[in-house]
């Protein structure tokens, strides 16, 4: 975060004083050498960043793939070497540029719509545990009670959060948690994804390429989202606020009690 002197206006009366900001940088990601995107990111986690976007991009498969991440916070680039992998070139010029916040992006083919390993696991969750993890979720997201310009994600299970990340775009902030689980080994088919951003559909193929059957929002999806969800078995939850919750998707073995 940053400080920055700014002119505050309240009922008229003009007021001189510091405001904190969010910061932004850009990160360029390397693979073995090869420049793959930048991504207007918040400085912290880029380590998980990384990780994360090569993950959910379909470039990288497992953790062991990686023989070293390097990261440089004065040139903002995080180079990752990966074992015995080569890019494909084709794939490379098949981004899309999404709806994201942050200038986000993600690579695209057509096997990308199935994944047929995915590993759900059918859990009951109540939907009191909803409502708390989602109001413990937006306690924990101290960046945006700060600035108000910043989106958050965490990987939660049957009992509470585990992880948290912000980032000024939110489909970095999913990034970051899943480059977290990604690097410490986590299982996904028995957590829950949190977001406090809508649900698009980049989010959805992001999912896709996980064991994660569940998201939870306390804003809206696309039509396209529930779509991929209904087409995936993803349960998709939203506007969780209070005690309220709007239900999407739920045509898997998740059960809401």
């Amino acid at each position: 975060m940053e400080q920055i002197e700014i002119i505050k206006i309240n009922k008229g009366i003009k007021e001189v004083v510091k405001d904190v900001v969010a910061e932004e940088v850009p990160v360029t990601i390397y693979v073995n050498g090869d420049e793959i995107v930048t991504l207007l990111s918040s400085p912290e986690g880029l380590e998980e960043l990384a990780v994360g976007f090569l993950f959910t991009a379909g470039l990288l498969d497992a953790a062991d793939e990686i023989s070293g991440i390097f990261v440089d916070d004065q040139n903002w680039t995080v180079e990752v070497l990966i074992k015995d992998k080569k890019i494909d070139s084709c794939l490379l010029f098949k981004r899309v540029f999404t709806s994201g916040c942050g200038g986000g992006t993600f690579f695209y083919k057509a096997s990308d719509t199935t994944r047929e390993n995915r590993r759900f696991l059918n859990m009951t969750v109540r939907k009191e545990h909803i409502f708390r993890i989602m109001e413990n979720f937006q306690k924990q997201s101290k960046g945006f009670r700060e600035t108000g310009c910043v989106h958050s994600a965490a990987l939660a299970d049957n009992e509470d959060i585990l992880v948290v990340r912000e980032d000024i775009g939110r489909h970095n902030a999913i990034d970051k948690v899943l480059g977290y689980a990604f690097i410490n080994d986590m299982e996904l088919k028995d957590k829950i994804m949190l977001t406090s951003g809508r649900i698009s559909s980049e989010v959805l193929l992001k999912m896709r390429k996980t064991d994660i059957s569940m998201i939870v929002s306390r804003s809206a999806p696309t039509n396209q989202a529930v779509k991929h969800a209904e087409l995936a078995g993803i349960t998709l939850i939203g506007f969780v606020r209070g005690n309220r919750m709007n239900l999407y998707s739920a045509k898997n073995g998740n059960v809401i009690k």
